[in-house]
């Protein structure tokens, strides 16, 4: 199977419901870890946080890692691709700024997966900013730089 057929195929029946909480998660191209450097990082926790002002999305918990990240959230006004387009495309034009490069930052897509509404979204939360931990990058997530929940 081809990897464009397939990546069409990832995209068939994918549906966004604004209210929905789903699980984010985008890998960078060739899986670069541009967010070894936390101040890089932060240039995509801004457009995290720009989607929020906006209210295209309610951040619950995201943790960026050093070639991916992961986001909970409630989806606001717009689409779950919309919503992807922005927030890549304008920290990949942050990114390379900063960097003095041009060129992909994202491998193209994204995972989704929407969650239950009586799921126990702190557990996810949890989960999602341990990531580090689990990683073994630090020892305590309050260690690492990159990370935010709503459950402080």
């Amino acid at each position: 199977m081809s990897q464009r057929f397939h990546g069409n195929r990832l995209r068939v029946g994918r549906h966004s419901q604004q209210g929905q909480i789903y699980l984010l998660t985008a890998v960078t191209h060739r899986r670069e870890p541009f967010f070894n450097n936390w101040r890089i990082g932060r240039l995509l926790v801004r457009q995290l946080r720009l989607a929020q002002a906006e209210s295209l999305a309610n951040s619950l918990a995201w943790v960026v890692m050093p070639e991916h990240f992961h986001w909970l959230l409630e989806l606001g006004s717009g689409s779950l691709s919309s919503l992807m387009r922005s927030i890549k495309s304008r920290s990949a034009r942050d990114i390379n700024a900063c960097l003095g490069r041009s060129g992909c930052v994202w491998q193209k897509g994204y995972h989704d997966r929407a969650l239950r509404q009586d799921q126990d979204l702190q557990a996810v939360a949890r989960y999602i900013v341990a990531n580090p931990v689990r990683a073994r990058l630090v020892t305590r997530v309050h260690d690492y730089p990159l990370w935010d929940a709503i459950w402080l």
